[in-house]
């Protein structure tokens, strides 16, 4: 099973990453909200700021599975947007159909998890002054490139992709499309001039992977280095 990889071994401990260390008070979850499966927070994430992770309906349901595992194992404090494209993704490929199956996929402990529903424009991700590290969107389907290419802002995801460029913070996008066309290359060009940085689903071979997982590993291991954070899944390239 590639979904939640419950035979792969463990990340190494995380360290804070400095980009997570402004002081910033606890809120409480919106009403409105799909609320957290847990409204506590451990000790030790009150002073970062959240990450906004989405996942969108492009094929690679595997590689967003891995990476909210890797955020929640590792205390980091999340903001979890999924679309219902999303969450159809989710159910075709890793028979995950609702918060609690995904939190299962994912460790089981979101302690440090605050979801929010893709339809509630006027949630905290929607406004700029709600301060985060940034957002990845993974997997990030072609049509929300293009929404965030062009600014449309139809959903919570697309409004929270928005705010982030508005305000200079890091935007990771993780489109898996192969082959693209000219419109996506065009996009996904604006997108980068924008500020986003592309980082397609693409893993590396010269690990020597020996199954699926390790290969979903090699991906997530690059989101969570442009995040700044500490977290090894994979041997690094030593040059030999």
């Amino acid at each position: 099973m590639v979904c939640g990889h419950p035979d792969a071994p463990k990340a190494h401990p995380a360290t804070e990453a400095n980009t997570h260390h402004t002081p910033r008070a606890a809120s409480a979850p919106s009403p409105r909200s799909s609320a957290a499966l847990s409204d506590s927070q451990p000790e030790g994430t009150l002073n970062r700021l959240p990450v906004i992770f989405a996942i969108t309906g492009a094929s690679g349901a595997a590689y967003g599975v891995r990476l909210l595992e890797m955020l929640a194992v590792h205390k980091v404090p999340t903001w979890l947007l999924i679309s219902s494209h999303g969450w159809r993704l989710l159910t075709e490929e890793c028979g995950i159909k609702d918060d609690r199956e995904l939190k299962k996929a994912t460790g089981g402990d979101w302690t440090s998890v605050r979801v929010f529903d893709d339809k509630d424009r006027g949630a905290e991700p929607a406004s700029g002054s709600a301060r985060t590290a940034g957002m990845v969107i993974c997997p990030c389907s072609m049509g929300t490139v293009a929404a965030i290419a062009h600014g449309t802002s139809r959903s919570l995801i697309e409004r929270a992709a928005d705010v982030v460029l508005k305000e200079r913070r890091p935007l990771i996008l993780v489109p898996r499309e192969t082959p693209l066309s000219l419109v996506h290359l065009r996009n996904l060009t604006s997108a980068t001039e924008a500020g986003a940085t592309v980082l397609p689903a693409a893993p590396g071979f010269y690990h020597h992977p020996e199954k699926v997982s390790d290969l979903v590993d090699f991906v997530v291991q690059r989101i969570v280095d442009h995040l700044g954070l500490e977290i090894r899944l994979v041997e690094r390239w030593q040059g030999k």
